[in-house]
């Protein structure tokens, strides 16, 4: 039954024939998400190539915005090598698959009450077992880590683990991320290739190409999404404006929060305050002092 319902969606659906082998390359053109594909009207479901080699594009970093297709495409070259190696056909145009050891994937995101673990601890606990236990043959799938944290120990746990695969493990990983930082690892690690799922700006629109193309992404569109979604034209417009500020250089405070209220002038009474000695001040000077403060509130 197994053998047959695989051959069935096979022909119905143009599966090809996969070349699975004792190499490490992992070469994929026009791979389709079997689930997806299923679900969209005939033909209308994008295609994309994947290769990933551990002697030369060993770590695929993906960015680009929310709702473009990063998962999509991630989870579909999982489950193609999965596929291929219970002996079914494949949804691409052709094939060449190495044999994978083990699939590892972290994705999504969700806590663990019964432990007590928060969604961050989950995330780390799913990522230490991966880099603990995959080897250079394995196929690695981490979709966004480090999401679950502020966003500077985010970034750094996120480029530390990034590392750690290129030069560690050395295994076919996946890696998405809206942590932009990262895409400068192609300048330091050979292994590392930049890829973005296309965007179109279109009259103030953007249109999702779910085309996978070279290079990294320069924006994530978060806001764009959230108006898509239906948030507030409020807080739309605030979202805006917070951005701007932001990308204008705006100084954080020592609890790297932005201030959302105006600032208060400074307080010539805060000033004196500050200013006095308590250790050399005089009964009397404190008197003239307070008088002075007095007149000053």
């Amino acid at each position: 039954d197994a053998c047959g319902s695989l051959a069935t969606i096979a022909a119905r659906r143009g599966y090809c024939r996969p070349t699975v082998d004792d190499g490490l390359v992992l070469e994929l053109v026009d791979g389709r998400h079997p689930v997806i594909e299923a679900m969209l009207p005939a033909g209308t479901f994008v295609p994309n190539d994947t290769r990933l080699d551990p002697d030369a594009e060993q770590l695929v970093l993906i960015t680009g915005p929310n709702m473009a297709g990063k998962s999509t495409y991630m989870r579909q070259v999982a489950q193609i090598v999965l596929l291929a190696q219970i002996g079914g056909f494949v949804p691409a145009k052709s094939a060449t698959i190495g044999v994978c050891d083990r699939v590892f994937t972290r994705v999504g995101a969700a806590d663990n009450l019964s432990r007590g673990d928060s969604t961050f601890m989950v995330e780390m606990r799913e990522t230490a077992s991966i880099l603990a236990k995959a080897t250079r043959r394995s196929l690695i799938v981490l979709d966004e880590v480090g999401r679950g944290t502020s966003t500077f120990d985010g970034v750094s746990i996120a480029w530390a683990v990034a590392e750690f695969l290129h030069d560690a493990i050395g295994a076919r990983t996946l890696f998405a991320t809206h942590y932009h930082e990262l895409v400068a690892l192609a300048d330091s690690r050979p292994r590392v290739r930049n890829v973005s799922v296309a965007v179109r700006e279109h009259k103030g629109e953007i249109v999702f190409l779910r085309r996978v193309v070279p290079g990294g992404a320069n924006k994530s569109y978060g806001i764009d999404v959230a108006r898509l979604a239906g948030l507030p034209r409020s807080v739309i417009s605030r979202s805006r404006a917070i951005l701007n500020q932001l990308e204008g250089g705006a100084q954080l405070g020592s609890s790297a929060q932005l201030s959302l209220l105006p600032t208060a002038a400074p307080s010539p009474c805060l000033a004196k305050l500050a200013a006095i000695d308590v250790h050399r001040i005089t009964p009397l000077e404190a008197l003239q002092l307070l008088a002075e403060l007095k007149t000053l509130a």
